[in-house]
């Protein structure tokens, strides 16, 4: 096989963001939380099971004349804990940043325990997790106190 083959090609963005490392197979998942389906007017580059050195194989996901704001940053870092955010102008790296999950998740994740009070109609009260480990990830309800991995 000889360099030219061994070369990724991903076409560049103008603007936008560009996450890369995230975990193989969660690409979709990432697209999922920027709400990006079949009628998104701007470029998308989705780039599956590339080979990585530091974790075997990773996914990269590129978007143009996008951006993020903070709770999908942390709902990346919920499926994607080694995922790092590129902000790209004039298809130049201006940014970028590892993201990191917070000490509390709010309101992103159902808990799983169905007598929960952030499960109940009349209840307006949004979930709140505790982060209790990183890897693997472990988060318990601040309300019924159910941990959920």
């Amino acid at each position: 096989m000889d360099k030219k083959e061994k070369t990724l090609k991903i076409k560049l963005i103008k603007r936008g963001i560009s996450i890369d490392h995230i975990k193989h197979g969660k690409a979709p998942e990432v697209l999922k939380i920027l709400g990006i389906s079949n009628g998104f007017p701007d470029s998308v580059t989705l780039a599956m099971n590339i080979p990585s050195k530091a974790r075997g194989s990773k996914d990269i996901v590129k978007v143009e004349n996008r951006d993020l704001d903070p709770k999908e940053m942390n709902q990346i870092a919920i499926i994607a804990p080694h995922a790092t955010i590129n902000w790209i102008e004039d298809y130049k790296v201006v940014k970028k940043m590892s993201v990191s999950l917070p000490e509390d998740i709010i309101g992103i994740v159902r808990c799983p325990n169905p007598i929960c009070i952030t499960n109940k109609e009349r209840e307006p009260v949004k979930s709140v997790f505790h982060v209790r480990q990183n890897e693997p990830l472990v988060l318990r309800c601040k309300y019924c106190e159910r941990d959920v991995s």
